[in-house]
């Protein structure tokens, strides 16, 4: 049986490529690559893309394989892929959900816990020789008990709140409706949200519909004391606010794992003492690399096969 022809979008680890290879003939793609340097018999022959990155796929990709049916993505997040043109032209798109939702909880929480007590800077404090010779480290805040409010509580928020239960935090949240959660309290304005809590942790989805939604206005309403933990996208926040209101302590610190023009992110968060910065890693472990790389295959075997895609996702 011939195997089918599929576009393949950045590099993998062996574990995934090797599987992907077995069960597929690859056409790697790299970032900013003309997709008219590939043979026209070449592009008619692909019939799905494995995607993974995190540039931006659009109507002239798309319509440069005139037999495209599916876009498998590898990660949660697709709002780097125009879905509404996708599903315009009939063409599927699947995501990986789930599978990445403890390991993204997990950081998140870390991140919290590892801003709040100045865990890395306690850490160089030690090493630096400080300890010996300038004695304790400055003290730090307390977790438990304090108010945390979840900013989307979709599969990561739910996940990351139920972690903060642990401390005797005061959940409080935002998403589109009320989610009858016992003991948390629901707020329809992220302002509101703000306003009631100590720390604001985002994990709303990415694109259009949550450009900028942690606004200088909800930013401004979380106070000196205020922390904020970022581990959806980058372009949730107003990162001009946000450093704004980091150099002037008019917000006590921010953790975050995503940013605006990753990797290249803006150099002033560099010189900046109440931050604590992440690559981007919240989903990156062995195990839920490997579960992610296993259900984009199992999509696209899905599609191939004909039969129902496991993950579809809507531009709704």
């Amino acid at each position: 049986m011939t195997k089918p022809d599929i576009l393949s979008f950045e590099s993998y680890d062996d574990w995934d490529s090797e599987p992907m290879q077995e069960h597929f003939i690859v056409h790697p793609f790299k970032s900013g690559s003309n997709p008219h340097d590939i043979d026209a018999k070449t592009r008619e022959a692909i019939r799905a893309f494995a995607f993974k990155g995190h540039s931006t796929l659009g109507p002239d990709l798309m319509d440069a394989f005139p037999n495209l049916g599916l876009i498998a993505n590898y990660g949660v997040g697709y709002d780097t892929i125009d879905v509404a043109y996708a599903q315009s032209k009939g063409i599927s798109v699947t995501n990986t959900p789930d599978v990445l939702t403890n390991d993204v909880a997990d950081l998140g929480v870390g991140m919290l816990l590892g801003l709040n007590r100045g865990i890395i800077g306690a850490s160089e404090w030690v090493k630096s020789g400080r300890w010996a010779n300038q004695g304790a480290y400055p003290l730090q805040r307390t977790l438990s008990g304090v108010s945390v409010g979840i900013a989307g509580l979709g599969r990561i928020g739910q996940a990351v709140a139920k972690r903060l239960q642990g401390f005797d935090t005061d959940l409080h949240y935002y998403s589109r409706s009320d989610k009858s959660k016992p003991g948390w309290t629901y707020h329809d304005n992220l302002i509101k949200l703000a306003q009631a809590v100590d720390v604001l942790m985002v994990t709303v989805s990415g694109g259009p519909a949550t450009q900028g939604i942690i606004s200088a206005d909800v930013i401004n309403a979380l106070g000196v004391d205020g922390l904020l933990v970022n581990v959806s996208r980058g372009s949730t926040i107003d990162e001009e606010a946000l450093i704004k209101a980091l150099q002037s302590n008019s917000l006590r610190g921010a953790a975050l794992d995503v940013f605006y023009n990753e990797p290249t992110i803006d150099p002033r968060f560099m010189q900046l003492d109440n931050v604590l910065l992440q690559p981007h890693q919240s989903s990156g472990t062995v195990e839920t690399r490997q579960q992610m790389g296993q259900l984009q295959r199992d999509n696209l075997a899905a599609f191939f096969e004909g039969k129902p895609l496991i993950t579809p996702v809507s531009a709704s």
